[in-house]
């Protein structure tokens, strides 16, 4: 089923979301929809909160096949930082140039409930920040410098 997608400035994409306790046929249909859902907005990344649900489970696909992570959370960063263009699908046809660390380790469970670790470089590592940040209640938005911010309301109203 294709979920609907929460759109800025809706509430609950300012809430964080709870972890995950206990993976069940419920979570599993909720990752099946969202999967469903990305496929069908070409998205590469969907958090559960975008879908109106607050549980820790990001939905990925940067082009290797569809990737589930649930409860993610980073436990370390480096490379330094780099800036790109980034999208959301809770703010449609806007995009940013959004600073992320290059790569990131992240620690989180797979639909069966397996711990994993995993080194996330490219788009992959801005994907699952953009992702996190979600889970959050942090948007694209919250990540633009205030004189970004001033020039697009500037370019707006001219």
């Amino acid at each position: 089923m294709i979920l609907p997608i929460k759109k800025y400035p809706d509430p609950i994409l300012k809430r964080k979301a709870e972890p995950v306790k206990e993976i069940g046929e419920g979570e599993r249909e909720l990752i099946r929809n969202m999967l469903q859902t990305l496929y069908a907005v070409k998205g590469v990344g969907l958090a559960a909160n975008q879908a109106g649900v607050l549980k820790r489970i990001i939905v990925v696909d940067v082009g290797k096949g569809p990737q589930v992570f649930i409860n993610p959370e980073i436990l370390e960063k480096k490379g330094g930082k780099e800036i790109s263009e980034e999208g959301c699908l809770s703010v449609p046809k806007v995009f940013l140039k959004i600073k992320r660390w290059k790569k990131i380790r992240v620690r989180a469970q797979d639909e069966r409930g397996e711990d994993f670790e995993l080194l996330a470089t490219g788009l992959l590592s801005h994907c699952l920040q953009q992702e996190i940040d979600h889970l959050n209640g942090i948007s694209i938005l919250d990540r633009i410098s205030f004189w970004q911010k001033l020039w697009k309301k500037i370019k707006k109203s001219t």
